[in-house]
């Protein structure tokens, strides 16, 4: 049935527009889509086409949800997915969106059978065929800080298309398991490591907290500062550029004319 899915998208695409003003000031204001060429530009606009028509961004809190936050969160999904497909992100199809930081309610069992209740204040959080949930707080920050919420979720959404977020996403045809179980458990032990010695590093020290974690907070430095995870885990950052067939580092190091 590809050819009816290439078909449907198509039709999307030829019936949908976008407002152009509020298209181009999104692109402005991240340093990894003002660097995207023409032809990936043009990429990213059908994704956002499609991933806007397929999911809903609804606003919870109180919060009203304008055309440029739905806009602004779409393009960065889908900047993961710029070089892969729209279908990374099927089976579910809503994103929620509060104000500020909203508050998770679970229970876990420890290794004695004791069940804990917790309430915990989150930015962000993805469940398993269910919905990726935002802080618009932490979603609008701007800059190459390393630190994007909206990336970091959407990761997760692809680590969870072979079942729970663990740090290993269904890997393309050519990619090495081998390979990628090396990379990450090395650079995953080390920075484990380091954080605990208190040692500096450009990597949000929150990627210690577990594997899915490592994944998730590598691939926000990965699309915001390249350059972080090339020098600090090198082997890291080609199992990311396989995996996201994108080469953050060397789009950012083009000449803006080329951009």
């Amino acid at each position: 049935m590809r050819w009816f899915t290439t078909w449907r998208r198509e039709r999307i695409l030829k019936r949908t527009s976008l407002d152009e003003t509020v298209w181009r000031a999104v692109l402005e204001g991240y340093p990894f889509t003002r660097a995207l060429p023409g032809r990936e530009r043009a990429r990213l606009r059908d994704w956002v086409v499609l991933f806007l028509h397929e999911k809903s961004i609804v606003g919870a809190g109180g919060l009203a949800i304008r055309d440029e936050m739905r806009m602004d969160i779409a393009v960065q999904a889908c900047m993961l997915i710029l070089n892969l497909d729209l279908d990374c992100y099927r089976g579910w199809v809503e994103v929620i969106v509060y104000p500020d930081e909203f508050v998770a309610e679970y229970e876990y069992m420890d290794e004695d059978g004791v069940v804990h209740r917790v309430a915990e204040p989150m930015s962000g959080e993805s469940w398993l065929a269910g919905p990726v949930i935002l802080s618009w707080a932490d979603a609008e920050l701007r800059g190459a800080s390393g630190y994007n919420v909206v990336i970091h979720e959407f990761a997760h959404k692809l680590d969870m298309q072979n079942g729970d977020a663990n740090g290993f996403p269904p890997l393309h045809a050519g990619m090495d398991r081998g390979e990628w179980s090396r990379a990450f458990g090395a650079a995953y032990e080390d920075f484990r490591g380091r954080v605990e010695r208190r040692e500096a590093t450009e990597i949000d020290p929150y990627a210690a907290e577990s594997p899915a974690e490592f994944f998730a907070v590598l691939s926000e430095a990965f699309f915001e500062t390249p350059g972080a995870v090339r020098s600090e885990y090198r082997d890291v950052y080609r199992q990311l550029t396989a995996f996201y067939r994108q080469d953050p580092a060397a789009r950012l190091a083009l000449p803006a004319t080329e951009t």
